[in-house]
């Protein structure tokens, strides 16, 4: 989805973020997009572990689609034991249970569990693998738990950039205070309870001078009824005017106190 906000404050690369750790990337392309992955989340520490096809790479650039600030700080080391160094907490990623008595976390616990290190002033860190391969058995030994994502187990294969972007959500969720839904009101704003009750007696008016609202004993069900469904439409004060209008259009030929031909 496009949508970048350039008038937005650019993230902080100083803020507290997991390491991406790429273990022997293939291609260029694949760095790229987990790249870009990272930072649509303010992930910005990566660091690749012999990529195949050396670094830096253009290609990988090319794919970040702008995400220079991760491709441009990016660490390059020979062996994952460097890349480890100075984390407290590493989570390596993989589709196959392993023969390792360690903890297997969703990426959702595996993110919560990261955002437990970091309050405790700890950092930590994702290994990732070969597109081809995953993680060696060595690198996993290195980790302190694995994360294991529930999908289709008869077709269980991420590429390297939906891995990164999964877990880049998931530790930015973990920590994110937006609200589940939320309405954009623009130019208005909710109705007013007191605006509402002029919108209903308003109707209800010319409901009962079109005798609408019959037989008398009914009235008052039909009436809760009424209400109760513009109640739950959650109308806003530009809506309750427009409705207002509606109705005084559709009665306008008829003079007040009077209503149409029986």
């Amino acid at each position: 989805m496009a949508g970048t906000d350039h008038t937005k404050k650019e993230h902080d690369p100083a803020s507290p973020c997991p390491a991406v750790i790429l273990v022997a990337p293939q291609l260029g392309e694949n760095i790229g997009t987990a790249a870009r992955a990272m930072l649509n989340f303010g992930l910005t520490d990566l660091r690749i572990v012999r990529p195949r096809d050396g670094w830096p790479n253009e290609r990988a650039r090319a794919a970040a689609s702008g995400a220079d600030i991760v491709i441009d700080g990016a660490k390059l080391f020979d062996r994952t034991e460097d890349a480890v160094a100075g984390l407290d907490y590493v989570i390596a990623t993989t589709a196959r249970a392993r023969d390792m008595v360690k903890p297997i976390f969703t990426p959702s616990a595996a993110a919560g569990r990261m955002r437990e290190v970091f309050a405790e002033e700890g950092r930590a860190g994702l290994l990732f693998g070969p597109e081809r391969t995953g993680l060696e058995n060595d690198d996993i030994a290195l980790a302190d738990a694995l994360m294991m994502v529930p999908v289709n187990p008869a077709f269980a294969s991420l590429n390297l950039a939906q891995c990164v972007l999964l877990m880049s959500y998931e530790w930015h969720k973990a920590g994110d205070a937006t609200p589940e839904t939320r309405i954009e009101y623009q130019q208005t704003r909710p109705a007013k309870k007191e605006e509402l009750l002029g919108f209903f007696e308003h109707l209800e008016g010319e409901l009962d001078r079109f005798g609408f609202l019959k037989p008398p004993e009914k009235r008052p069900s039909m009436i809760r009824n009424l209400r109760n469904m513009f109640q739950r439409a959650g109308l806003t004060e530009q809506e309750v005017r427009t409705l207002r209008g509606v109705v005084a259009s559709l009665t306008r030929r008829y003079p007040k106190g009077e209503g149409p031909p029986e």
